[in-house]
């Protein structure tokens, strides 16, 4: 493999990672807002479709036909997966609450 066929292969590295910020910030983003909503139901399955949508389209786009800017997309998709965990968990260590579980027997 030559480094033209790698600097080539750069733009489906960068459009995974974008990628994977829509969908795991996305996910990240409608957790927050969906335990907080009284239509968390509607807020969940909304975000999942249109990330999911999101995701698979840039897929499609991004890697078209050739396996390996697919394969490359998908590192960056997962590359992202591994910074979105690690920025998320920062933040969830800042603010950790207490939740008390409430029990609804009869």
């Amino acid at each position: 493999m030559k480094m033209t066929d790698i600097i080539s292969l750069l733009p489906a590295l960068f459009g995974g990672i974008v990628l994977g910020i829509i969908f795991f910030g996305g996910l990240w983003l409608t957790i927050r807002k969906g335990l907080r909503s009284k239509q968390a139901a509607l807020v969940f399955t909304g975000s999942l479709i249109l990330r999911l949508s999101i995701t698979l389209l840039g897929f499609y786009f991004v890697g078209g036909s050739n396996w390996q800017r697919m394969l490359v997309c998908l590192a960056g998709f997962l590359a992202a997966r591994i910074v979105i965990i690690q920025i998320t968990k920062k933040s969830n260590h800042s603010k950790t609450k207490i939740i008390k579980e409430v029990s609804y027997e009869a």
